[in-house]
Order: C-alpha cells, then structure tokens, then sequence
C-alpha cells in the first residue's frame, strides 16, 4: 500500500512567506503605524494646523491618549506644537513637519509596497 503525500509543495510556510515579503518591503515606522499618531499626521497632512480640541474631536479619543501620542510625534520631530492664549483660554495648535509630512509619505509608500506585495503573492 502506497503513503499519501499530504504535505504542501507549492505554498511556502508562513514563516518563509513573512521572510519574503520583509526582503521586499522595508520596515513601517513605527512612529506614525500606531493608530492615533497615523491619524494626527494625516488630519495634519490635509489642514495647515488643528488645535488640540479638533484633534480630540476628529479622533475621538481622551485628553491623555491624544497629549501621549502628539508628545511622542512632537519629539520625532513629525508634529510642531504651538501653546497660546486666546483670551485668557489656553490653546494647542499642531502643524506637521517637513520632516512629518516626509515620514508620512514614505510610510503610505511602504503600505502600497506591501499591498501590492501580498497580493502578487496571494
């Protein structure tokens, strides 16, 4: 009685499928790929500037999550924050950087890279 073959010759593993699609696609920043700090450089991308309060409406997200992950852009050098008085109301206002705007293009670069490397695989 002849054995089944049943392992797959065609479909690489996982493991090796991650390896190639690394070779190809170079590493996001990880700066800007969690999901708050992408949303702040993009919404920063698309307006001259947003205070504090748009970003927190925009985002829909609580004073510290927003103050943590606009610090940690701000000290990338990705986001420039400017503290006023507007009256006597305090405000924060963010711009993106060159530096930002150059990091935000080269990780939507990298996703295309990527998408298009999954699906050439898939």
């Amino acid at each position: 009685m002849a054995k089944l073959n049943l392992a797959r010759k065609h479909a690489p593993e996982p493991a090796t499928q991650a390896k190639a699609c690394s070779a190809r696609v170079p590493d996001l920043d990880r700066i800007i790929h969690e999901r708050v700090r992408l949303g702040i450089v993009s919404a920063l991308a698309a307006n001259e500037s947003l205070t504090f309060t748009d970003l927190k409406k925009l985002l829909e997200t609580t004073d510290g999550n927003l103050g943590i992950h606009a610090r940690k852009l701000e000290d990338a050098g990705y986001v420039a924050c400017e503290k006023y008085f507007q009256g006597r109301v305090p405000k924060t206002e963010y711009r993106i950087t060159a530096s930002g705007r150059r990091a935000l293009n080269e990780y939507l670069n990298h996703m295309e890279a990527l998408i298009k490397a999954m699906k050439k695989g898939g």
